[in-house]
């Protein structure tokens, strides 16, 4: 057969044909997704060896981000995958399919339970600022994104359990990668994946932008009787309004980059790695990984700090962790 490609030209019968592209088009896919995911690995491992490496650094929020990063490094190395199947042919083999949907999965899931806990985080300092301390500590942070993991990896085992029984049961040929998941789990995984999270983030942070702004008027009229929703549980920090803000924005970029995807996997319960038609939105989705670091750097200077440390290989100097990186005022 002229002009066609066939995955494993030895099983002509049974093969899966390539996806044929211009060479224009082929490289320039290749290099934008290499760069996304190099990017992505390399700006997400610094926050984690910054976060990791620097005690002043220590606290429940920056614990959240350290979650994130963590999602969003293997995010970048889950790309390098899709890289290899953009000529439509898994190579990998049936088990490796499923595992790279398994990880796929326990990513996305993890990355949004992440956000509601952040809210929630940004929510209680902004909200209740005297008792945030008290509500809101490391050890806590720490059992609940332990439990966001571990709900991720057992939701996502779940979700492709009858995949990983049967494996390459809904392939068509050799060198397809396809997963099958029936209503009432996809039901059940838009549900807890999906709207259940993202309404809590955006009610949560309508909630917050609606105290910042009674502040800011109550600041701006200099009346003291002036109050607000959770005035009476004190006035948030400074500080603590800054990372909501900055936190924010990371959060409005998820929505953004997530929200196309999620629309896109309405259209049907099948899910093809190969897809022409949600190619776009998902380099979106993933995208919004690369994301994160750059907010970090713009808008945290102890972030610009730790990395001028580590790209300068100060970090491996003895007492490197006890390094001065967040000001008072920061």
């Amino acid at each position: 057969m002229e002009g066609v490609e066939f995955c494993f030209p030895h099983l002509l019968n049974s093969s899966c044909r390539k996806a044929l592209h211009p060479v224009s088009v082929s490289t320039l896919i290749y290099m934008i997704i290499s760069s996304i995911s190099v990017l992505t690995a390399t700006l997400n491992l610094l926050v984690i060896i910054s976060i990791s490496h620097f005690k002043q650094l220590h606290n429940p929020t920056n614990f959240l981000l350290l979650s994130l990063a963590v999602s969003d490094f293997f995010v970048g190395l889950y790309l390098l995958f899709y890289i290899m199947f953009i000529d439509g042919c898994w190579y990998f083999g049936d088990f490796m399919c499923i595992l790279y949907y398994v990880i796929g999965t326990i990513n996305t899931s993890s990355s949004i339970g992440t956000m509601v806990l952040i809210s929630v985080d940004r929510y209680v300092a902004i909200c209740d600022p005297l008792h945030y301390p008290t509500k809101v500590t490391a050890k806590r942070v720490q059992i609940c994104v332990s439990l966001c993991w571990s709900f991720s990896a057992l939701a996502g085992s779940f979700l492709l359990k009858d995949n990983l029984k049967q494996q390459s049961r809904f392939n068509s040929c050799v060198g397809e990668c396809v997963v099958h998941i029936n209503f009432i789990e996809y039901v059940a995984d838009l549900a807890l994946n999906f709207l259940l999270p993202i309404t809590v983030i955006i009610v949560l942070y309508l909630r917050i932008f609606v105290v910042v702004v009674s502040q800011v008027r109550a600041m701006r009229t200099h009346t003291a009787g002036v109050t607000y929703q959770c005035s009476r549980k004190g006035n948030p920090k400074k500080s603590e309004m800054k990372a909501a803000r900055t936190l924010g924005i990371v959060v409005i970029a998820f929505l953004s980059c997530a929200l196309p995807f999620y629309c896109v996997t309405l259209t049907g319960q099948n899910a093809f790695l190969n897809g022409s038609s949600s190619a776009f939105v998902l380099c979106l989705f993933y995208f919004n990984s690369c994301l994160n670091p750059i907010v970090y750097a713009l808008f945290y200077p102890w972030f610009r700090k730790s990395i001028k440390l580590i790209v300068t290989f100060q970090i491996l100097k003895s007492g490197s962790r006890n390094a001065n990186i967040v000001k008072v005022t920061e």
